[in-house]
């Protein structure tokens, strides 16, 4: 998150602080809650609420930091043997800085995100050709476009690929860029052909900053500041001497820029599961029973069953993903799924099924209520 710490959120802190850890907080005496309705920045996140509950003297010694889980299993097994694996306990093994340990634990919850797992730039969730040699023209997520990356961008022309709040994003800090260095140019790249879902559910949106991020974005597009292209399908960047040619899928060269900031999602890394038999939904690579439950090719309105242990649990006996990484490559989690989430899982495993079962899940709605067909895409505002 402190890659991110720049990005004002759009959801308040009534949506950003667990329960839980709001009451560890507030049994120390020493902690203040912020403001519920008022939206905070990543960084304010960190520092208001996850580092004053890493402190607590409760949580801090069971931290270990500098810590890289290279691979987990059932010790004894390996993928294909039977054996006893559900009773065997599991073998983390990590990277820290006195070499490599094992750690044994009965149960694991990965909970590592996505972030680290970018999607290329490239159609049909490929690398495009020529987008590994464009690297150092090439950054991935939300750059800091307004601070540390300032100069990078400032008076370029900068390509944004993406559909997302993301993507939105940072649109919107080139916008604010191109206002004190007006040389900044901005294209914005989607791959959908209509752009009607790109401005989310702008009033209808019971996140009010969420909902802003659209209207804004789609003044600037109408009113010229931001170039559009749809149905962007990029297949290969071409390093030329006016800069990047970006060619589509049918071999046109659709627009030549300085810098590309790729926000087109995330997926997870699931290298160091492989030892484990785990269960996933193909399209989204969520868990399984989770995955139709989210899938943006199916799901409406932003609306998420509540969802627990149950729905998360996987083949191998006390193994749970929560978190992005519970979604797969699906967009749209917020904090507070993930709360209840770990919630749950916690109760289970304390032996209290009934408080694992009983999960309560309310999230705002975005405005937006979408269905994908093979070779069309409406979008409608909810009303």
């Amino acid at each position: 998150m402190w890659q991110w710490q720049h990005v004002r959120l759009f959801t308040p802190w009534s949506f950003l602080i667990d329960p839980a850890g709001k009451r560890l907080l507030e049994a120390e005496g020493n902690w203040t809650e912020p403001e519920a309705e008022r939206v905070p920045c990543a960084g304010e996140l960190i520092e208001r609420f996850l580092d004053p509950l890493s402190n607590h003297s409760l949580i801090a010694p069971q931290i270990r930091l500098n810590h890289t889980v290279v691979s987990v299993s059932r010790e004894g097994h390996d993928r294909m043997k039977d054996g006893r694996r559900n009773e065997a306990p599991f073998l983390i093994v990590a990277e820290t800085p006195d070499g490599p340990q094992r750690f044994r634990a009965r149960a694991v919850i990965d909970a590592s995100g996505t972030w680290t797992s970018p999607n290329p730039i490239g159609a049909g969730g490929v690398r495009a050709d020529g987008e590994r040699e464009a690297q150092s023209s090439i950054q991935y997520g939300m750059p800091d476009v307004l601070g540390r990356d300032r100069e990078r961008y400032a008076g370029k022309r900068v390509l944004v690929v993406g559909s997302g709040h993301s993507a939105t994003g940072n649109v919107l800090s080139l916008i604010e860029l191109a206002k004190h260095v007006p040389e900044t140019s901005i294209a914005w790249g989607i791959r959908r052909v209509s752009a009607e879902k790109l401005w989310g559910g702008g009033n209808a949106d019971e996140i009010a900053e969420r909902g802003q991020l659209g209207t804004r974005a789609k003044a600037a597009v109408d009113d010229g500041r931001v170039t559009l292209l749809t149905g962007l399908s990029i297949v290969a960047v071409k390093r030329c001497p006016s800069g990047l040619e970006i060619v589509d899928v049918n071999g046109e060269s659709r627009i030549v820029v300085d810098e590309i900031i790729v926000a087109s999602g995330a997926r997870p890394d699931l290298a160091m599961l492989r030892e484990l038999r785990l269960q996933f939904d193909p399209a989204t690579e969520a868990s399984k029973t989770l995955g139709p439950l989210i899938d943006p090719n199916h799901h409406h309105c932003g609306s998420v069953p509540p969802h627990g242990a149950v729905e998360l649990r996987q083949p191998e006996r006390g193994f749970y993903l929560a978190g992005m990484k519970s979604y797969g490559r699906a967009p749209t989690f917020l904090l507070m799924t993930g709360y209840e989430q770990v919630r749950s899982i916690v109760a289970e495993l304390a032996g209290d099924h009934e408080a694992a079962r009983n999960v309560e899940l309310v999230l705002p709605t975005t405005g937006v209520c979408s269905t994908q067909f093979a070779n069309e895409e409406t979008a409608t505002a909810s009303t």
